[in-house]
């Protein structure tokens, strides 16, 4: 079973100042969270558009169903790193597999850039891995079908991913689950995202930092309708122009792609293609397995810092009323420990035991 982090377990744990080391984490500036957005989607552009081409551009659907639905051939076959050069950017957190109908993309739901620092509005919830392997894995379509009846995420899919970044993150909707913009309300970190309430991270704007890996003329993610999503600019560094209310456009080929944005909708702004929904959430998609009971909003809270501070161990500091909180985390096999302590060095233990799906 797992331990509390203590202050001799990890070199620097996040624990009140006077009583051992602060940790000191990379926080950088909010300089231009849209900016860090849009390249994980270019890759997979790249692939699809290399797909269409051997088939021909995707005609409209008569319908706005999905004619792909849930049914998974039982043989899966690894994606070769040619095929979709984004994701092999990504090749030690992310695996590839195609079952013929659609790319079977799996991960753990980790980033391995930092996460949370920049949250003004932050409902307690922090990066925990997700079993996004096997039948929960993401799937998209390798041959995406543009739809007679788009669908736009201005009035619906407030619930789960509309898209998956090239390094195995998910991007939701840019409206949370109120209808409200996350980056506009202080939801979001540096990097674009935040935790749901199953500890879930993922994306709600555009990851243009993914770029620095796979290059601006790459896709930074792919919409679970199977279009790429590009950053700011065409593969050619050209400005994209005649971008729809879903942030795409047709390309030169007929094909269709959407691109990353500097306003709403900063992604893909919905369904341009046909995908099938259930209960405002597109399927299939993976599952999200919370090991706690979702937290509630804590008022007037600022994530100063956020360390990966050892193997599956964490530390997250927070100001509250000008006052300094922590939270130390660890989690091994099934086992899920937290350390909350508040600003007067007040020390809490809770323990949770992950429930197989």
């Amino acid at each position: 079973m797992c331990q509390p982090i203590k202050p001799n377990q990890h070199k620097r744990p996040i624990r009140p100042p006077e009583k051992t080391h602060r940790a000191e984490g990379l926080h950088l500036s909010r300089r231009s969270l849209l900016q860090y957005s849009a390249i994980g989607l270019a890759n997979l552009a790249l692939a699809a558009c290399a797909q269409r081409s051997a088939t021909g551009a995707p005609k409209p659907s008569q319908s706005g169903g999905n004619s792909n639905n849930s049914v998974y051939a039982p043989i899966l076959a690894t994606v070769s790193a040619a095929s979709l050069p984004s994701f092999a950017a990504f090749a030690d957190q992310v695996k590839v597999m195609s079952d013929g109908t659609y790319y079977r993309i799996e991960s753990n739901g980790l980033p391995t850039h930092p996460m949370m620092i920049g949250i003004r509005s932050w409902q307690q919830q922090v990066p925990l891995p997700q079993p996004f392997s096997g039948s929960n894995a993401f799937s998209i379509p390798i041959k995406p079908i543009l739809a007679a009846n788009p669908i736009s995420a201005r009035t619906a899919l407030y619930r789960g991913a509309i898209a998956l970044a090239v390094n195995g993150i998910p991007i939701f909707n840019a409206l949370n689950n109120r209808g409200d913009d996350a980056y506009v309300f202080g939801e979001l970190d540096d990097w674009g995202g935040h935790c749901g309430r199953a500890d879930d991270y993922h994306y709600h704007t555009a990851p243009l930092h993914l770029q620095t890996y796979i290059g601006v003329g790459n896709p930074i993610a792919y919409a679970l309708d199977g279009f790429p999503l590009y950053g700011l600019t065409e593969a050619d560094g050209s400005q994209p122009v005649g971008l729809d209310e879903f942030n795409g456009h047709g390309d030169k080929d007929g094909s269709y792609h959407y691109h990353a944005t500097t306003t709403y909708p900063y992604i893909n702004g919905g369904m341009r293609g046909v995908v099938q929904v259930k209960d405002d959430q597109i399927e299939p998609q993976p599952a999200m397995t919370a090991i706690r009971a979702a937290q509630q909003p804590l008022r007037g809270a600022t994530i100063s810092n956020f360390k990966n501070v050892d193997i599956n161990s964490y530390a997250l500091e927070y100001t509250l009323n000008g006052k300094t909180n922590y939270v130390n985390y660890h989690f091994e096999a099934d086992t899920y420990t937290f350390e909350f302590i508040d600003a007067n060095g007040v020390r809490r233990i809770e323990v949770y035991k992950r429930k197989s799906r």
